[in-house]
């Protein structure tokens, strides 16, 4: 972690794989924190956990102020379509974000409407006339009983 944190800093973009960047994050976006703070302790607690003195100074000069205003989410995951030659892993970028750049997400559309059948009209009410009688029960001439 220390050694990709390095390098994060130091070039402020890397490629990695997609698991190493999601693990090593975290780590990343707490140093950020302290650099904001800029105190001696911050600075103490910062090389405590990275120790590598021209790193830290660069993220307590270059990039603690630059998130000043921002309240979290430092970097950024992008993952990559080539895999890794050796293993064919999944790479990722993990890249900070510049300053005054903001996460965009985007909404997903809004479901579409169901679509429902058309009622039918309501029926007219036919005349008497017309009007059949329900057919009998049971066996009649006309209708003989099957066996």
């Amino acid at each position: 972690m220390r050694n990709l944190t390095r390098a994060l800093i130091e070039h402020g973009r890397i490629i990695t794989t997609v698991e190493k960047a999601k693990e090593v994050r975290p780590f990343v976006e707490k140093l950020i924190t302290l650099a904001k703070k800029g105190t001696l302790h911050a600075r103490r607690l910062a090389l405590s956990k990275l120790p590598d003195r021209e790193a830290v100074d660069k993220l307590f000069s270059d990039i603690g102020p630059r998130f000043q205003g921002r309240p979290g989410g430092y970097t950024r995951v992008i993952k990559r379509h080539e895999r890794r030659l050796g293993d064919a892993g999944r790479t990722a970028f993990l890249e900070l974000l510049k300053a005054g750049e903001t996460k965009v997400r985007t909404k997903a559309p809004p479901p579409a409407p169901k679509v429902r059948a058309p009622e039918p009209p309501p029926a007219a009410p036919r005349p008497e006339s017309e009007q059949a009688s329900p057919p009998p029960e049971g066996p009649t001439s006309e209708n003989p009983p099957t066996m």
